[in-house]
């Protein structure tokens, strides 16, 4: 009884894999294969995301969402918090605009990348797209936050410098204490 619940395991445990042949293996492998791949793209994207977020310079940092935080400590009249809160949901139109288009293009290099004989040139025609895509929404980003400066009087402009001075020695602090 013992032995024949042992083979019974085992044989449940063995991979079946086993039982269908060399034909089966392969395309298990290369299902695996491909499943990696894509888990590797879809981290290699999120970090990605993740990279640009927390790496922009400070002249790409959210500074309307920041003007429009310490519209008190600047001293923000009624028409610049207006015009800063159009200029904000404008550029968050343009960045899902853009998002999407990236998101597409990634999808469209997928699909050039996965075919059985690659397309060189579609493959650098639709990188320089993703890229192009890219930079037009760095600059995008840059414009709206200029427009932003432009709201602001001299003194204010001085007043926000400040307060990004002291954010980032309060980021800074909790290294330096360590």
């Amino acid at each position: 009884m013992k032995r024949l619940a042992m083979i019974s395991l085992l044989w449940l445990l063995l991979p079946c894999s086993t039982f269908a042949g060399d034909d089966a293996r392969p395309a298990v492998g290369e299902q695996i294969g491909r499943a990696w791949d894509e888990v590797g793209r879809e981290f290699r994207d999120l970090f990605g995301h993740w990279r640009q977020y927390f790496s922009t310079s400070q002249e790409e940092r959210p500074l309307i969402s920041t003007m429009l935080r310490h519209r008190d400590r600047l001293g923000l009249s009624p028409d610049q918090v207006k015009n800063l809160e159009q200029l904000r949901t404008d550029f968050e139109k343009a960045s899902i605009r853009y998002d999407a288009d990236l998101r597409i293009a990634e999808m469209d290099l997928k699909t050039l990348l996965e075919a059985p004989a690659v397309d060189l040139n579609k493959v650098e025609a639709k990188v320089r797209e993703i890229e192009r895509t890219r930079a037009d929404f760095r600059l995008a980003r840059i414009r709206a936050i200029e427009k932003g400066k432009e709201q602001l009087s001299a003194e204010q402009r001085k007043k926000l410098q400040e307060l990004l001075g002291e954010s980032r020695l309060t980021r800074l602090q909790p290294r330096l204490e360590r």
